[in-house]
């Protein structure tokens, strides 16, 4: 199929579902829903293991053809603990992926998981409090941080090192008696620490924890769920889960909002990417000879000027303000996204989260769209986002003086550190950063 039919007005008429996708599941019984309206067919694989290379399929489950290009199955029994895939024919091609939708995901997200999340929730989760409650945006301060860098080193005294629990550790200290990680933050003084990105990305083999690996994080695969690599066991879905809410709970009871940095500009690899192989090419701008559009500059644009893709981006920051508690969200090259699609994530949020701070890296991109008229989300059409804070590197640029001076100053910039355009794109507010070139 030509992916410019994705974007007519016929095709998604047809096409546009509003209602929950993915699993919904209970003690006797799991009902799933996919999005997949170019299939002629589709199948549940049900697995022991989310292992991908494990020959352990229990069972293949057909599904029923249902309303908007949806297709619709049902298994009796418990299934919390189980993996599965979507298996669609697409002109007689078959074509096996994670569910878009996954809540939990094996190793390296290869395969999803049905999980119960109320058994991943921390001790009194239900009274996890906003901390930033009554308080104007203005007064947010934010403490930019990785994972995995956080609590490294060796001289931390962080137990749980490179992973979410090491978020959580109180009373950690230097050898020589200086304060680190949680302890260190608190005493910045800062509101909200700022988590580079968190959710399942694809660059670090989470199969081999023990394996010197790094990776800033700017390659997602799956959006909904927590990166393998940061929880203490990445072959159980269940288990990254509830230690991101253990993290996110123990901050928020030291007084400090979370903020995840968002990437839904772009995919990992766009071929097999979930959506993609679903319904091949919809999640991303190609053009008719199948050219993918690259203002991101890591081989791909997200088409949010799409139904299905807004709808996706919008159910996916509320799912983490929901099931996480996230209290702000800053959106990556969200120069390559569209305005309506920033507009409805605020007004889908704001209702039950009033406190949730949004703010974009607005710069003005190279993209090429799919419909005739999208305005894009930067930082020239802020007036149109009133949800939504901006980076200005106009205002870093005064402050810092411009960034091709940067060098001049013994400063360097994200792309001499981190060796490709977009990482230069995502460095932002780090370029004024003294950090050795040879990182």
């Amino acid at each position: 199929m030509n992916p410019k039919v994705y974007s007519s007005e016929d095709f998604e008429s047809k096409f546009t579902y509003s209602g929950e996708l993915g699993f919904k599941w209970s003690p006797e019984k799991t009902f799933f829903r996919l999005w997949a309206p170019t299939a002629t067919e589709a199948k549940i694989c049900l697995y022991k293991t989310g292992n991908p290379k494990a020959d352990d399929l229990i069972e293949k489950i057909d599904m029923t053809a249902d309303v908007c290009g949806t297709w619709v199955a049902e298994k009796s029994g418990d299934l919390n603990g189980f993996y599965y895939t979507f298996s669609v024919m697409v002109e007689g091609e078959n074509r096996e992926a994670p569910d878009p939708y996954s809540r939990a995901v094996g190793v390296n997200g290869k395969r999803s998981m049905v999980v119960n999340l109320s058994e991943t929730n921390p001790e009194d989760w239900e009274n996890d409090k906003d901390v930033f409650y009554g308080k104007n945006i203005t007064d947010a301060v934010l403490y930019e941080l990785h994972v995995k860098d956080l609590s490294m080193d060796e001289n931390s005294g962080i137990e749980n090192k490179g992973k979410f629990l090491g978020l959580s550790e109180n009373g950690t200290k230097t050898p020589g008696g200086i304060s680190t990680g949680l302890d260190h933050i608190k005493e910045l003084g800062v509101t909200h620490v700022h988590l580079l990105p968190s959710f399942d990305y694809g660059s670090v083999d989470e199969s081999k924890p023990d394996e010197p690996q790094f990776n800033w994080g700017y390659d997602p695969m799956n959006f909904n769920v927590p990166e393998g690599s940061y929880s203490t066991d990445a072959e159980n879905g269940a288990v990254r889960i509830r230690e991101m809410k253990k993290a996110v709970s123990k901050l928020h009871k030291n007084g400090i909002g979370v903020v995840m940095d968002m990437v839904y500009n772009h995919v990992y690899l766009a071929d097999k990417f979930c959506v993609n192989v679903l319904v091949p090419g919809y999640f991303s701008r190609i053009d008719e000879n199948r050219v993918y559009s690259d203002g991101s500059g890591c081989g791909n644009d997200t088409a949010s000027e799409r139904s299905m893709v807004k709808k996706y981006i919008v159910d996916s920051v509320k799912y983490w303000a929901d099931e996480y508690h996230i209290d702000g969200f800053r959106f990556d090259l969200s120069g390559l996204l569209d305005i309506a699609t920033m507009n409805e994530i605020t007004e889908a949020v704001h209702p039950s989260h009033p406190n949730v701070i949004f703010y974009c890296e607005g710069w003005d991109m190279s993209t090429k769209v799919t419909k005739p008229v999208v305005e894009l989300a930067n930082q020239y059409n802020s007036e149109k986002m009133p949800g939504c804070s901006f980076f200005s590197d106009t205002i870093r640029d005064y402050i810092i003086g411009p960034a091709f001076d940067a060098k001049e100053k013994g400063f360097v910039t994200g792309k001499e550190v981190h060796g490709s355009l977009w990482e230069n794109a995502s460095a932002e507010c780090r370029i004024g950063a003294k950090t050795p070139a040879n990182v």
